[in-house]
């Protein structure tokens, strides 16, 4: 992993060379994970920010709160690591300007995530000094995965592959919400720790499946992104599992949802969601190198309209050590496919107020087409007890 991420960082510092960048600071979590190999676990959140200082010529440089840089420096390859302290006069703001050096004629960051609390520093402290994005240059390296990253993504798939057998098992008329994501989170753990060792790097990756589960069940399931309750499961009702903010390892994540029926399923709950899973395949069919992202959305909203429904879902996005990377799957985005981008795909329907039609996948698209990288069966499926 510190090899690869070495390697992205040189790529990156000749694409600010050409650019004319001369220094850019990174504070959004997967762009350090990605460039520098570690990441933390108490971040701005908590008023402490940690960040990367690339230089186009020099050795790159962290900056990290002092209870976090010990892990930070047993993690990453880079070796400037400069430390800032809640207290005092070693503030991270003193770090910064050590690490920015003199007087900036203008500074790269990447404005769509960057924090406010350092966006005011900035301000205040380089009064006139023009804030220009760097997120495009590091975007565009982004999009396209490299094998070794694309592997990641498949460790990521059968982890994700094993919370939703979990899930299945969980489900019969009585059980509650909460139980479930229990299941969830016991199964995804167990998978993710067989992919680890306890050596060198791999000690820092925790196996430890977690977010707050989605789930919605009954007639809340055409509520998008409800989270798992003490509900209980009746019969009849659909039960649909997102895991588009649990499915992750090694900083990678995935989208992945499916829903399920308990017992049995109702005849509108059937047609709603057998049209979302034809709409999921029209849009993967649909993709394959050259295509242009607003058409496999085409693709997918042909069917919503052939069978009476609309959406204002977006067909699919895409992903990689952030949740959302580009392109996107949705009328507007020209982007033209190309093999070793990665998706998220789904189909979606929702009824308010009655039920819903969900079903969601990642893939790689490929020389001729796609791989998946999760893999369930894509069909209506019903609960086991």
């Amino acid at each position: 992993m510190l090899d690869e991420a070495k390697k992205r960082t040189r790529i990156l510092q000749e694409r600010m060379k050409d650019d004319g960048i001369r220094k850019a600071v990174f504070t959004d979590e997967s762009s350090i994970a990605y460039l520098a190999g570690f990441w933390g676990y108490l971040g701005i959140e908590f008023g402490r920010p940690t960040m990367l200082v690339v230089d186009v010529d020099d050795a790159p440089v962290v900056i990290t709160p002092l209870m976090e840089s010990e892990m930070v420096g047993a993690m990453t390859w880079i070796e400037d690591i400069r430390v800032w302290e809640d207290m005092g006069e070693r503030t991270w703001g003193k770090a910064l300007a050590g690490a920015l050096g003199g007087a900036p004629t203008d500074i790269w960051v990447e404005k769509g995530t960057l924090p406010a609390i350092v966006r005011n520093h900035l301000d205040d402290t380089y009064p006139g000094v023009p804030l220009r994005d760097i997120s495009p240059v590091l975007g565009a390296m982004r999009t396209i995965k490299t094998p070794f990253e694309i592997d990641i993504m498949k460790e990521a798939g059968q982890i994700a592959g094993a919370m939703m057998g979990a899930a299945h098992d969980s489900l019969q008329a009585g059980a509650q919400e909460y139980e479930s994501a229990l299941a969830v989170i016991d199964a995804g753990s167990r998978k993710a720790a067989q992919f680890l060792t306890d050596k060198g790097w791999d000690r820092f990756v925790s196996p430890m499946i977690h977010n707050l589960q989605i789930l919605q069940s009954g007639a809340d399931a055409s509520m998008v992104h409800r989270r798992a309750s003490v509900k209980a499961y009746q019969k009849f009702d659909p039960v649909y599992f997102c895991f588009c903010n649990m499915a992750q390892f090694k900083q990678y994540k995935l989208g992945f949802d499916r829903m399920f029926h308990i017992g049995d399923v109702k005849d509108k709950d059937r047609d709603v969601q057998l049209a979302a899973i034809e709409a999921q395949q029209a849009a993967i069919a649909a993709i394959r190198p050259g295509v242009v992202a607003e058409d496999v959305a085409a693709a997918a909203n042909e069917v919503y309209r052939a069978r009476g429904y609309s959406t204002g879902y977006r067909t699919g996005r895409s992903i990689g050590v952030a949740y959302l990377e580009a392109p996107e799957l949705k009328a507007g985005d020209k982007t033209v496919l190309r093999p070793g981008m990665t998706f998220a795909v789904d189909g979606g329907i929702s009824v308010d107020g009655l039920t819903a039609g969900r079903i969601g996948d990642s893939i790689v698209v490929t020389e001729t087409g796609v791989d998946y990288i999760t893999q369930y069966p894509r069909e209506i499926l019903l609960s086991k007890g």
